[in-house]
């Protein structure tokens, strides 16, 4: 399949892969764990998305409200990779790589696609370096599992989520109305 957006020509990385528990900036241990029975982990997920800021919420996700987060949770649980940022035994951040395809058979495959990247941290939390941790561990387990390409939009207007993607590797690949798209090749 032929890509639907500009790649880098150079991949990015490596990156680590969870698990670990880091400290952040805040002092805080913060353990990130790759979710691959996201089941075991549904609930957790669900009750931090319960508490997250409705001004935080980008592009009309997560979604308020919960059975609406555990429908939209539920619905993208099979096929997407996760990984979970915890403190305590608290769920505190969330970053996932969903498949760009109409094809289940081709996610199975392990087929040449691309995927879709979204992470959210609590606000509490925000400012400390998890998002950093969450993106890097992510994308070092997108790595073990042969992801090779992801792409994300961002406002335009988020400058930090903005320089925290470029830092790790993404280069900006086009600019909608509102959005900044950017993409990584692992």
């Amino acid at each position: 399949m032929a890509d639907t957006r500009p790649y880098p020509d150079e991949s990015a990385g490596p990156f680590p892969a969870p698990p670990t528990t880091l400290e952040d900036g805040a002092g805080r241990q913060i353990e990130v764990l790759a979710s691959d029975d996201f089941e075991d982990t549904l609930e957790d997920v669900v009750e931090m998305y319960d508490q997250f800021d409705p001004t935080d919420r980008a592009q009309g996700i997560p979604p308020t409200g919960e059975e609406r987060i555990r429908n939209w949770l539920e619905t993208i649980a099979d096929e997407s990779v996760n990984v979970v940022a915890r403190h305590d035994e608290d769920v505190i951040g969330h970053a996932m790589l969903v498949p760009d395809t109409d094809d289940p058979a081709s996610i199975e495959d392990n087929a040449d696609i691309e995927w879709e990247l979204a992470i959210f941290v609590l606000q509490a939390y925000q400012r400390a370096g998890i998002g950093t941790m969450l993106l890097e561990h992510l994308l070092g387990h997108a790595s073990t599992v042969g992801i090779d390409r992801v792409w994300l939009t961002v406002e335009r207007w988020n400058n930090p989520a903005i320089a925290l993607y470029e830092r790790v590797g993404f280069e900006s690949t086009g600019t909608e109305s509102f959005e900044q798209e950017m993409a990584i090749r692992l």
